[in-house]
Parts: structure tokens; C-alpha cells; sequence
């Protein structure tokens, strides 16, 4: 396993991954899985959210009254 980096900080306490148990080395390794995760779909949204904006302008336009 290649680390990301040698320690962990829980709690504001700094924890050397070296020291850790394989199944906390397992937790660390899912807990960074999961941040890259939420991070990706915090992009998508925000390309929904974009996007979303970008179709309820363009029906403004069309709605009478409007051309």
C-alpha cells in the first residue's frame, strides 16, 4: 500500500500510520475513498446546479412576454 502521507491527524491528534493497526490502516484508506467520493460529487452538483441555471434562463426566454 502506498501511503498518502505517514500520518493521520483524528481529533487533533496526529497519528503515525506506521503505529496503526491494519484495520485502522483499512479505516484511513476508506475514509480517504470517501472524501475523494464527496469531493467528486460536489463537483457534479455543482455542474447540476450550473446547468440547472443555464435551462431555467433559457425558459425565461420563452415564457410570453418575453421574446
Amino acid at each position: 500500500m502506498a501511503e498518502q502521507s505517514k500520518t493521520v491527524t483524528i481529533d487533533n491528534q496526529d497519528y503515525s500510520v506506521a503505529d496503526l493497526s491494519e484495520v485502522a490502516r483499512n479505516q484511513v484508506i476508506n475514509l480517504r475513498i470517501t472524501d475523494a467520493e464527496i469531493r467528486r460529487l460536489q463537483h457534479q452538483l455543482a455542474i447540476a446546479q450550473t446547468a440547472r441555471t443555464a435551462y431555467a434562463n433559457a425558459l425565461k426566454v420563452e415564457l410570453p412576454g418575453n421574446a
